[in-house]
């Protein structure tokens, strides 16, 4: 039976749903348990981690490795094409959530420096949505442009890793799945400005993990170093439960006005509290998503043979680190407010040094070992298990509400590919990496 991920992460087996489902039905969906990958962790929210533990045991990864024919590298390694594959179609998902994201709060204009890698053309103007990109400009006056300008630069990042494997004879055909019909079969908003169109990634249900906030403020607990604490949530509510992160309709927008100031800044007594929770929800979102991609580039760097690869996963890996550093402080502007289940504190009058909103420089925290001094640094990047638990901290997330049991499988199987690389004539390094262990 194949392997897939659930939206607690979990790498499980497909399984037939009762309830008067179809066969045909029962085949391709998912088994959903909210909690069940926690529990069995054992350890409250380390799966939203980009680092967390392995999902897939090493003997199980192997053996999908040996199963599949068509994982040629080409010129490259098979590790340094499997890793460059699952980082392509984590940009192909990210380019995918974010052109949504564009369609409805970004700026409208023919701005595009690269394609949308889906079509081969920058995404048509929708006229946006007046009201939800009022209640993002709440966070800052710029939001806009800088969404798409974060679009851009996914697009950019998937368009050139697909590229580059096919200029060294790399298999794509796995990571090309994403483009057709096969997985975009999820209805997205059906608001103004939306373009009503078939997507991979659902930004409607989402279960969002803001303990990144704390997790970069705190100068005593690294995951890497795991001693049992547990990172604060800024946002109280988000963690669990489905939340929208866009106007799913244009009810969600209803009694809302965008409206200026005398100062340029946004009139928020003109934007309902509902459509500012959705609203202050995607820029939340927007770090958390970024903040995967910071720490999925250096785990997975390390098992790289190939020195162009490296530098491949070294370049484009800060630029996700500079993506996450400009949203946790647009979000850190979030005006407080309780609604739908969610509460956002004034985070800039807060004296909590794990929640200071204007506290966004990475503190220095353990590293390696608690016998060296405090490092500034991103985390994690523990190697072991990097990209199966990217997969299923976007999993968690509720990103991929709805997906078929083979999107699943195929997400795991790049996965277990890419966390199954490792470093070419190095013995010293393998025995060091205790991904090893």
């Amino acid at each position: 039976m194949k392997k897939f991920i659930t939206k607690n992460g979990v790498t499980s087996q497909s399984q037939s749903l009762s309830g008067g489902k179809s066969n045909s039905e029962q085949a391709t969906r998912p088994v959903v348990g909210r909690r069940t990958f926690l529990k069995g962790l054992g350890a409250t929210g380390a799966v939203l981690l980009p680092g967390s533990a392995l999902l897939m045991s090493k003997v199980q990864a192997q053996e999908m490795t040996k199963k599949k024919g068509d994982d040629s590298g080409g010129q490259l390694t098979k590790g340094d094409a499997a890793i460059l594959s699952f980082v392509a179609a984590a940009e192909i998902l990210e380019s995918d959530l974010w052109e949504q994201y564009w369609e409805l709060g970004g700026l409208q204009a023919n701005d595009f420096a690269s394609t949308n890698p889906a079509t081969g053309f920058a995404p048509p103007l929708t006229g946006g949505n007046s009201p939800y990109t009022g209640a993002l400009k709440i966070l800052d006056g710029d939001m806009d442009q800088y969404i798409l300008d974060n679009t851009d630069d996914e697009f950019s990042h998937a368009n050139f890793l697909l590229a580059y494997l096919k200029s060294k004879g790399a298999d794509t055909s796995d990571v090309e799945r994403l483009f057709g019909t096969e997985f975009r079969t999820l209805q997205g908003s059906m608001a103004t400005g939306s373009a009503k169109k078939g997507r991979l990634t659902n930004l409607m249900q989402l279960t969002v993990d803001t303990s990144f906030w704390s997790r970069y403020r705190s100068d005593a607990h690294n995951p890497d170093l795991p001693d049992g604490f547990t990172f604060p949530q800024a946002v109280l509510g988000l963690n669990i439960g489905e939340h929208p992160a866009i106007p799913r309709s244009d009810a969600d927008t209803a009694g809302s006005t965008f409206v200026l100031n005398p100062d340029g800044s946004v009139d928020a007594s003109k934007i309902t509290d509902h459509l500012k929770g959705i609203a202050f929800t995607a820029g939340f979102h927007f770090a958390f998503i970024e903040i995967g991609g910071t720490s999925l580039y250096p785990g997975l760097a390390q098992r790289a043979s190939n020195v162009e690869v490296l530098r491949i996963l070294l370049s484009i890996g800060p630029t996700e680190a500079m993506h996450f550093q400009t949203w946790q402080d647009k979000a850190g502007n979030a005006l407080p407010v309780s609604v739908d289940g969610l509460v956002f504190a004034d985070l800039h009058a807060s004296t909590d040094e794990l929640l200071q909103a204007n506290l966004i420089m990475p503190e220095p925290t353990p590293f390696l070992s608690t016998n060296f001094p405090i490092c500034s640094i991103v985390r994690p990047t523990q190697t072991k298990g990097a990209a199966m638990g990217a997969a299923a901290a976007l999993t968690a997330d509720g990103l991929f509400t709805g997906q078929s049991a083979d999107f699943f499988a195929l997400l795991a199987d790049l996965a277990s590919d890419a966390d199954a690389a490792r470093r070419e004539n190095d013995d010293h390094d393998h025995h060091n990496h205790d991904h090893d262990h």
